[in-house]
């Protein structure tokens, strides 16, 4: 299953269901966020794992915890919300706010419920790269290719079937992804997607007329 399967198939759909239910925000709106926090989240563990260390750690996370049944059994998703905030403190550390801010104003998600909500997804995108390790008999050091080549494959994909704001959200998301030029995914991902900010809260381009586009004006 590709990056691009998993967000536009059931998981996606029944996950967001859940969050529409629990937090009153647009299925739409989530499915959106989680387009554009599962390449972030993949991109930023993709450079811890050149730490040998923390692609030990990541290995061992995965291997105890995220199998990928999350992705069969979506039921599990409410009941590990604290663990996926866990998830999330380390993967983005002292920039989670900064994060958390962008996607707040580029998704129309207020900021009190940003955190709550990407902390539902977050074991969903673990369970993903859990899968996706499995079926690749990958081991800690060969993390940083699994998930390189994942967000590679993603791109191309995206790129290559723009009929729907989804995959025009992913293409634009996706495509500095494998030219990061400062090594910091936040500003490679989110700088050439979101950078605009409060610009593109009004419009201005980029993924907020993309958003526009797929929450109907929103």
């Amino acid at each position: 299953m590709s990056l691009i399967d998993l967000l536009t198939g059931n998981t996606s759909n029944q996950v967001a269901e859940q969050a529409e239910n629990k937090f009153g925000i647009s299925k739409n709106q989530i499915i959106a966020l989680l387009a554009v926090a599962a390449p972030l989240v993949i991109s930023y563990l993709r450079n811890k794992s050149q730490d040998s260390n923390e692609a030990e750690a990541l290995n061992n996370a995965l291997d105890k915890d995220h199998d990928g049944s999350i992705l069969n059994d979506t039921s599990q998703v409410e009941a590990r919300q604290a663990e996926g905030g866990s998830i999330l403190d380390h993967v983005f550390g002292g920039e989670k706010q900064n994060v958390e801010n962008q996607l707040s104003q580029n998704t129309g998600i207020s900021i009190d419920k940003i955190g709550p909500v990407l902390a539902m997804l977050a074991p969903v995108i673990m369970g993903y790269i859990g899968q996706q390790k499995q079926q690749n008999n990958v081991g800690a050091g060969g993390l940083g290719g699994l998930l390189d080549g994942i967000l590679g494959n993603a791109s191309n994909q995206a790129q290559a079937q723009q009929s729907n704001p989804l995959n025009d959200i992913l293409g634009s998301v996706l495509g500095n992804g494998q030219a990061s030029s400062s090594g910091n995914p936040l500003n490679d991902i989110l700088g050439s997607v979101l950078g605009g900010g409060q610009q593109q809260q009004q419009g201005g381009g980029g993924l907020g007329s993309i958003l526009g586009g797929l929450f109907g004006g929103k």
